[in-house]
């Protein structure tokens, strides 16, 4: 995968296509130089630093996948939006973001510590909402789409018709949406508002990277992910079963995987919020610790 510019946006390409635990990166060349997502490449992102030089890092979200090489960047402003800030306070902030057990905390946080290089962050800029921000001789207009995190970001440059749509990627795996904070119905809400800009390329945060034409049924193919999640689920619950055993169904990932405390978090998170979706139509009841499809 190589670099591509649009104008004064450079597409930087993560490790491993910008599979998690990477990202794919932005840097956008201005009077105000901006690194958006520094989770790619990191020896990319050092020469980015040393050379035409690095003024301020924007995530699109806080999620560690891609604040992963924030650390090069410490002397740099950070902004985020006012609603993603919270869980870059502490790791316990973050942990509470994500609505991890205890012990899923005790796995993770050395994870964290060594492999994502997480500290706890006050940004120097919050975004407050849909705005226009002029780095000198460019515009970004960024996008509230929350869904995905509370205070996920989109940006488009409107002249060269360039938006970056962040993590919902378009990927076959779907949207996540397993946060504490995270929400299925404003993902689709946010996919179909992203859908309906007039861009010419389409950005992702991950996996394939550039969409040089309109996504098309990527974006039905996207979405169908959450109702063909929704079908496997109620179908399972034919059956009463405990949280483990929609866990141990492994509906999100199609088979056990390896760390386990990895792919069990996503399971139960992931399923967590079809249950609570289900529950909330009258299409699944609880009973304790068991759930069922209704009658």
């Amino acid at each position: 995968m190589e670099e591509q510019r649009f104008g004064p946006a450079l597409f930087v390409p993560g490790e491993n296509s910008g599979r998690y635990p990477f990202c794919h990166s932005l840097y956008i060349e201005a009077d105000t130089k901006v690194l958006v997502d520094a989770a790619s490449d990191e020896k990319r992102l050092i020469e980015l630093r040393d050379g035409p030089g690095v003024d301020a890092v924007w995530l699109s979200h806080w999620h560690e996948d891609h604040f992963k090489c924030l650390y090069l960047f410490e002397d740099k402003e950070l902004w985020i939006s006012r609603e993603d800030a919270a869980p870059l306070a502490g790791l316990e902030a973050l942990f509470d973001a994500y609505g991890m057990d205890p012990e899923e905390r005790v796995a993770w946080k050395p994870i964290m510590e060594q492999s994502f290089h997480f500290k706890p962050r006050t940004p120097h800029r919050v975004f407050n909402g849909q705005q226009v921000v002029d780095l000198g001789g460019v515009t970004v207009e960024l996008i509230p789409t929350p869904g995905h995190t509370p205070g996920h970001c989109a940006l488009f440059f409107r002249e060269e018709g360039v938006l970056f749509i962040g993590d919902y990627d378009l990927s076959r795996f779907g949207p996540w949406y397993g946060d504490r904070d995270s929400d299925i119905d404003y993902t689709i809400e946010s996919v179909n508002r992203l859908r309906a800009i007039p861009a010419r390329v389409w950005i992702a945060s991950h996996e394939q990277g550039v969409f040089a034409e309109e996504p098309g049924d990527l974006w039905d193919r996207y979405l169908a992910v959450i109702d063909d999640r929704d079908r496997k689920l109620l179908d399972l619950l034919k059956k009463p079963r405990a949280m483990s055993d929609i866990v141990e169904a492994h509906i999100v990932y199609g088979r056990k995987r390896e760390p386990a405390e990895f792919y069990d978090f996503g399971e139960r998170a992931l399923m967590g919020k079809h249950l609570e979706r289900l529950m909330r139509s009258g299409r699944v009841v609880r009973d304790g610790a068991i759930y069922r499809h209704a009658d």
